[in-house]
C-alpha cells in the first residue's frame, strides 16, 4: 500500500459507522459498532464519545488493549488498527469533542459526569483488498 494515511483516512471518513474492540476479564474481545470517530489525527489518533458507565469504558480501564476497524461493505474492503485506548474524562477532551445535539446523550451537558471520551493510539495495522490482506505499521 503506496499511502496508508491517505488511503484508511478516506475510507474512515467516509464511514457512518466504526467498530471498537476490548478485552473482557476473561481474556475474550468484545466488539460494538459506534458513531464514527469524533475527530482524528492521522490514522494514528482517534477520538470517540461514550458513556462513562458503560461496559466498554470498564473493559478499557481493566485493559487497554483495543482495536478499531472500519470497512466499506459496497467494495467489500477495510481497515483494522491495533493499540490502546485511554478513557479520558478531563474537561479539555470533553469540550474538544463536543458536538451540538450531544445533550440527547448526555443530558446534563459537557459536564454530565456519564460523558467521557475514547482516545485511541494505533500501533500497527492490517489492510484487506480484493481478497488480500497487508499489515502496515502505524508512524
Amino acid at each position: 500500500m503506496r499511502d496508508p494515511v491517505k488511503m484508511i483516512g478516506n475510507l474512515i471518513d467516509k464511514q457512518g459507522v466504526s467498530f471498537i474492540s476490548s478485552v473482557d476479564e476473561n481474556g475474550y474481545p468484545n466488539t460494538k459498532a459506534m458513531l464514527p470517530p469524533r475527530r482524528r489525527e492521522g490514522i494514528k489518533v482517534f477520538y470517540f464519545t461514550t458513556n462513562t458507565s458503560s461496559m466498554r469504558v470498564s473493559q478499557y480501564k481493566y485493559s487497554p488493549k483495543a482495536c478499531i476497524y472500519f470497512c466499506d461493505r459496497r467494495f467489500f474492503w477495510g481497515a483494522m488498527l491495533t493499540g490502546t485506548m485511554e478513557v479520558l474524562e478531563d474537561s479539555f477532551y470533553k469540550e474538544m469533542i463536543w458536538q451540538e445535539g450531544d445533550t440527547m446523550y448526555y443530558p446534563e451537558g459537557v459536564t454530565d459526569p456519564d460523558y467521557c471520551v475514547l482516545r485511541f493510539t494505533a500501533e500497527q495495522g492490517r489492510y484487506y483488498s480484493n481478497f488480500s490482506s497487508e499489515n502496515f505499521e502505524v508512524e
